[in-house]
């Protein structure tokens, strides 16, 4: 066994994440260390907060990173808002909301599925009739943005319909944060929950999460402890300094990677919320202008795509996976499989925060055509980056 120092390949990431890292985020992970109660990073963790506040669009008190992925997030919000007995209504149309699923179950509550085919929005008709079917429903779940098919639902409306059956929501958008449009109190989210490594563009491992008033409320008049007691609000909100008074040793947070969450937090209030989200909609569009000069075709309908989240249909008779072996061997280029029922149908291509350039849409679009030809696929050589030049113009 070798005990020589890990150097990993440089790759350029644009799968369904982890996304590519700004550097200066990466530079800060490497600050000095100190106490995860020391007063300067307790001010620190304030301005965080702030900046979380921004990113939501929110000013939920309750606003802060769990120490742990975004699957912890998603926990965290199931466990706190769900009580043993409940009904919840679980929206599905991909992975993601199979996990909200069996989070519910876990929670010793009964789920009923509102189902969607995986590659579309969730049906906001449908979840009102299921709603008007359970009047004693008393959560919602949904995904904002669904990293399995690039499919992004109506955040607003599904919870203005949840709100009219007297429903709290819990919405997804581990993908959507800093990607899409996303107003967390104009839309009148409950509880949202999202991951640091996809469109803020950070290290895995860390997971925002915001609570509005009316969960808070039902937090607090849980008639059952919370089942996990590292994920438990009423006990973190002591360390966050969101029950007021003097913070409460809770965890040792994970204090470099928190660093790395604050600077790319800065990253983005420097670009402003709405360039960031233009950004993701432009080079999105030259990726689709290349990809379909090309002959292929994406999985969702225009209306409803995530731009920072591509699923391309894989062409008749190509071995999906040989292409993205040849991709990573040959350009260093990272693309996503397909999982569920469409492993094998579709490759997941990501455009997310410092990932979302030109230089890697004329990339994945170079390698992509290049392996394809090669490999005998029925693409139109030559025609993919000219398409995506005309989106640029000659400033990209």
């Amino acid at each position: 066994m070798s005990g020589d120092s890990f150097h990993p390949p440089v790759r350029t990431l644009m799968g369904p994440g982890p996304s590519d890292v700004n550097p200066r985020v990466l530079a800060a992970m490497g600050r000095p260390i100190i106490g995860h109660l020391d007063p300067a990073f307790v001010g620190m963790m304030d301005q965080m907060k702030v900046l979380l506040q921004y990113a939501f669009q929110t000013e939920n008190e309750l606003t802060l990173p769990v120490s742990a992925p975004g699957s912890a997030g998603m926990e965290t919000c199931f466990v706190n808002l769900v009580e043993p007995g409940d009904k919840v209504v679980v929206c599905i149309n991909g992975v993601f909301g199979q996990r909200m699923k069996e989070n519910v179950e876990r929670c010793g509550a009964t789920p009923v599925v509102v189902e969607d085919d995986w590659g579309r929005p969730v049906d906001a008709q449908k979840l009102d009739s299921t709603l008007a079917a359970h009047p004693d429903a008393r959560l919602v779940a949904f995904v904002h943005a669904e990293t399995s098919t690039g499919a992004c639902s109506d955040v607003k409306t599904l919870t203005q319909v949840a709100h009219a059956h007297d429903c709290l929501v819990i919405v997804d958008s581990v993908t959507g944060l800093g990607g899409s449009e996303l107003r967390v109190d104009d839309w009148g989210v409950d509880a949202i929950y999202s991951g640091t490594q996809k469109c803020l563009s950070c290290t895995p491992g860390l997971s925002p999460v915001s609570f509005g008033p009316r969960a808070v409320e039902r937090i607090q008049s849980r008639k059952h402890k919370v089942q996990s007691w590292f994920l438990d609000l009423n006990l973190i909100m002591g360390y966050w300094g969101s029950g007021g008074g003097k913070r409460a040793y809770h965890h040792t947070a994970p204090i470099n990677a928190l660093y790395a969450l604050h600077e790319a937090l800065v990253l983005l209030h420097e670009e402003g919320l709405e360039n960031a989200w233009a950004r993701h909609r432009h080079h999105h569009e030259a990726l689709k202008a290349g990809l379909e000069a090309m002959g292929l075709e994406l999985l969702v309908e225009e209306p409803h795509r995530l731009p920072q989240l591509n699923a391309v249909k894989v062409p008749e008779g190509v071995d999906e996976a040989a292409v993205r072996t040849r991709l990573l061997q040959r350009y260093g280029l990272e693309i996503g499989a397909g999982l569920g029922p469409l492993a094998g149908r579709i490759w997941r291509i990501g455009l997310m925060g410092f990932a979302c350039n030109a230089k890697n849409v004329r990339l994945c679009l170079h390698a992509l055509e290049s392996v394809l030809t090669e490999m005998g696929a029925p693409v139109e050589r030559g025609a993919a980056l000219p398409a995506a030049e005309r989106i640029y113009g000659v400033t990209a």
